[in-house]
């Protein structure tokens, strides 16, 4: 197993990839350097000595300056670095958008909805659309278990304590992000759960959802009906019915929309999961699919890696406008726009937040980006997009969800058995992670830090996973119920 990994010829540092003893030698790129120190998995040792202010290089990119100066063979983390990142930047369209070579489509065992649409899983779900009637929900899904049959793959809820004493832009991006829940393919039938008395009234649920089949979605508001589990079961009897009469079939894996997400990142990440994934997007979108990456907040500092990749200035412009915008959000909570990493993603290794956003873009890949969506909006453009949503797990994976991911790859070094509504894959970042936490990990990309899989076998044998996951293999958080969402708060409560 090697010692360190000398990411880009340009760096002036190498980063450990198991915890390294004083005295270790790395040797490669024409230099021999010895750790002056124990350094831990996961971070960065100098490889050249670096004056006080100097610029430390990973990536190929700047990640942020010295703050004393270091020696060869020294430990280099937030005790002698810090950020070179300030406010807002203005950007110039310098585009270098390169296609990736046409690959023939795989194909998954899927459902294809009356829309058109593709799916991979035929579930029946519970929509609150106000927190009064979460327990409601709750009840009526463990109590009409008995109609998951034949091809139903679940009944679910997703509960939230919103839709009510919300005004402006809160009030619309809950009633944006329930509706978008509801229109997802995922969902073979839907039962919109109100109380009768919230913000969000039915009339405005009807006018964001759009036009919808009504064998599909039924509504029922419960301060309408003697008994809201009786009239529930009824309802959930006709959208069992209806969700039944859909059956897998083999579709292609052109049709797939996969998220890209990661969460409790360590040093290791833009290393081995987050590329892994990034070569797994290139090889989708080769295919003729889509995938979908978020966390803004994660892009500041690694901007680089992804204007120049947008496809045209239009979506330049609108990946100006997001990346700008989310920095406008932090500065008008007088919050520091560049006040992360946090602290578990720095004792993983990551210094600065230009550390962390440069490995976490590793996971778009090197394919073209194609649009940028807002909160709430589907996906409609093939290949590699961009989507507004902040860092935060489960705000970000519910807005993949909302997006129309079929599923959604989740990369971490530290683990977390969260899932979103759809279908949920952990990947970890390195080995001890995935034996300690198999009931957590789906993948394990520590094998690339291992020397036993190179990048490019490590997403293939991904993509196997992936196709298995699409067709009804079970990740581990489906296979415990764990399931959830978190809608993007911004404004006050009345």
């Amino acid at each position: 197993m090697p010692d360190f990994i000398h990411i880009n010829p340009l760096d002036n540092v190498a980063v450990a990839l198991h915890p390294i003893a004083k005295g270790t030698v790395f040797t490669g790129d024409g230099l021999t350097v010895a750790a002056a120190m124990d350094i831990p998995q996961g971070h960065k040792m100098a490889l050249r000595p670096i004056e006080e202010g100097g610029q430390v290089i990973k990536y190929g990119f700047s990640i942020g300056h010295t703050t004393a100066p270091v020696a060869a063979g020294e430990w280099i983390h937030t005790h002698n670095m810090a950020t070179n990142l300030s406010g807002e930047i203005e950007y110039s369209y310098d585009p270098h958008v390169v296609f990736p070579e046409p690959l023939a489509p795989r194909t998954f065992q899927g459902y294809r909805r009356e829309d058109g649409r593709a799916a991979t899983r035929n579930e029946i779900w519970v929509i609150p659309t106000v927190g009064c009637v979460n327990d409601v929900a709750k009840k009526l899904v463990r109590d009409n278990q008995d109609l998951v049959t034949g091809a139903i793959d679940g009944l679910y809820t997703f509960t939230h304590p919103f839709g009510c004493s919300q005004t402006g832009h809160d009030h619309a991006q809950t009633r944006k992000l329930l509706a978008a829940l509801t229109r997802h393919p995922n969902a073979g039938a839907v039962l919109v759960l109100s109380l009768g008395c919230e913000n969000l009234t039915h009339e405005q649920f009807l006018a964001e959802l759009g036009d919808y089949d009504p064998r599909r979605v039924k509504f029922l508001t419960c301060q309408e009906v003697p008994d809201e589990f009786e009239a529930g079961r009824r309802l959930l009897e006709e959208c069992a019915q209806y969700a039944g009469s859909f059956s897998r079939q083999e579709l292609s894996a052109a049709e797939l929309v996969v998220g890209m997400k990661c969460g409790g990142s360590d040093g290791l990440s833009g290393i081995t999961a987050n590329p892994v994934v990034g070569r797994f997007s290139d090889m989708l979108c080769a295919m003729g699919g889509s995938t979908v990456l978020t966390e803004v907040p994660e892009m500041f500092g690694a901007e680089g890696f992804l204007m120049a990749r947008c496809v045209d200035e239009t979506v330049f412009k609108k990946a100006v406008s997001m990346i700008n915008g989310f920095k406008d959000y932090f500065i008008r909570h007088n919050e520091v726009v560049y006040d992360n990493p946090s602290p578990g993603n720095k004792q993983g290794g990551i210094t600065t937040l230009e550390d962390k956003s440069c490995g976490c873009v590793q996971k778009g890949g090197s394919a073209p980006i194609m649009d940028v969506i807002g909160y709430g909006e589907p996906v409609t453009t093939r290949g590699l997009n961009m989507l507004y949503g902040p860092g935060n797990d489960l705000v970000s994976a519910t807005a993949l969800t909302a997006a129309g991911a079929h599923l959604i790859l989740f990369t971490t070094g530290r683990g977390t058995p969260f899932g979103a509504p759809a279908p949920t894959m952990k990947l970890a970042t390195n080995t001890p992670l995935a034996t300690k936490k198999s009931a957590w990990i789906d993948f394990n990309a520590g094998v690339v830090a291992d020397g036993q899989r190179t990048i490019d076998e490590a997403a293939g044998d991904l993509m196997d996973l992936v196709l298995e996951v699409a067709s009804g293999k079970h990740t581990r958080a489906e296979e415990r119920g764990f399931r959830e969402i978190s809608i993007f708060k911004d404004g006050v409560v009345l």
